[in-house]
Formats: structure tokens, sequence, C-alpha cells
């Protein structure tokens, strides 16, 4: 019940959004379209800017190799999935 009242309220507030947006792109349209141009090349700034943040404070993976040799050591197998395993169990 708590997430359909959320739904609608969401649903309304989107409505009079977009009506108080038309309404204010009539009423001043330069300034308006200005703004709204400036909110979306910033978003997607932001997001690249986010992406790049991300890959040059991201570690570099581990080569395969080290990541083989850790499960050759441990006892483990490359060779069959686990849920292929548990495929081959239960037959």
């Amino acid at each position: 019940m708590r997430d359909r009242l959320v739904g609608f309220s969401i649903l309304t507030a989107s409505v009079i959004g977009v009506g108080v947006y038309a309404w204010l792109l009539y009423a001043y349209a330069l300034v308006m379209l200005q703004i709204t141009a400036f909110v979306l090349v910033a978003f997607i700034l932001g997001i690249l800017a986010w992406i790049g943040y991300t890959l040059a404070t991201t570690p570099p993976p581990a080569p395969i190799e080290d990541i083989e040799k850790e499960l050759e050591g441990s006892g483990g197998s490359l060779d069959v999935e686990p849920a292929a395993a548990e495929e081959k169990d239960s037959e």
C-alpha cells in the first residue's frame, strides 16, 4: 500500500513539474532554455567526470595467471564451473 502511495506521489509531482516547467518556459523562454541546457551539459559532464575518477582511482585487477596459480595452490580447479559441477552431482 505504501509503495502505491509513493508511486502516485511521484507521478503527481512529475505532472505538476511538467506543468510548471511549461509555464516557466512560456513566461521566461530564454532563461529557462539556458538553465535547461546548462543542467543537461553539467549532468553529462558530471557522469564523465565520475567515470574518469573511477578509472583513475580503481586499482587494476590481478592478472589471470596469478589467480590461476592461487587456485592451483589451494586445490581449486578452473576446469569445471560451479553450476556445471552441481548439475553433475545431481544426476
